[in-house]
């Protein structure tokens, strides 16, 4: 039995949120006190399609991830980062996941997910050397709100002239300008974060730091 003195009514908030349409919690002081601890124990996060509302880590869980189908052949070696899914078909299959309300904001944020393949190139100049550059989506949130149906997007690239120089990454992003972004100086570390972070989904970007990222 729980010591918590609180655990039974945060548990029933809990349930309450996940049975409200909005993700809304009754205004009363004894709600919002059960709320502030659900966020500080990172069991609710902030609703992407809600504004005011809210989402359980709980309900979260139950959702998919999206990243190239061939991911796992890829770091077992089966094949090149030629033969990997696209990222275009990895945020088709994400948009086409989402209710029908949801999909056209969803792509509208389209360019701005699959357009950071370029954006990292021209962040640093003359670096051009591009080898590997895959798209994920999580659940989750960040210091704002994922992307609709309560997603977080990432990429797992390459910065440097070749591959035996500079660093590999993995960059996860909420909505807005939230981030949090792991290097290493091999691609099987990074493949081997990714895997773990993909493991760890859902999650709050402020939470990744215990894998050993850091928010940028």
């Amino acid at each position: 039995m729980s010591q918590d003195p609180h655990a039974e009514f945060d548990h029933a908030s809990l349930d309450k949120i996940e049975l409200s349409p909005v993700g809304a919690l009754p205004g009363t002081p004894a709600y919002q006190d059960a709320l502030k601890r659900l966020y500080a124990a990172q069991q609710v996060y902030a609703h992407a399609d809600h504004k005011g509302g809210h989402v359980t880590a709980r309900s979260l869980a139950r959702l998919p991830l999206f990243h190239a189908q061939n991911l796992e052949a890829f770091i077992a070696g089966q094949i090149t980062e030629d033969a990997l899914e696209s990222n275009t078909a990895i945020y088709d299959r994400y948009v086409q996941s989402l209710p029908a309300s949801l999909q056209p904001r969803a792509e509208s944020c389209r360019i701005m997910v699959i357009g950071k393949a370029v954006h990292h190139r021209a962040k640093h100049g003359t670096v051009i050397h591009d080898p590997l550059h895959t798209l994920f989506l999580v659940p989750g949130a960040g210091p704002h709100p994922g992307l609709p149906g309560n997603y977080l997007h990432g990429s797992l690239f390459h910065v440097g002239p070749d591959e035996a120089t500079g660093t590999w990454e993995v960059h996860v992003h909420d909505s807005d300008d939230g981030a949090s972004k792991f290097s290493a100086p091999t691609r099987t570390e990074v493949l081997a974060k990714l895997q773990e972070l993909l493991a760890s989904a859902p999650f709050h970007l402020n939470e990744l730091g215990a894998l050993g990222f850091r928010l940028a």
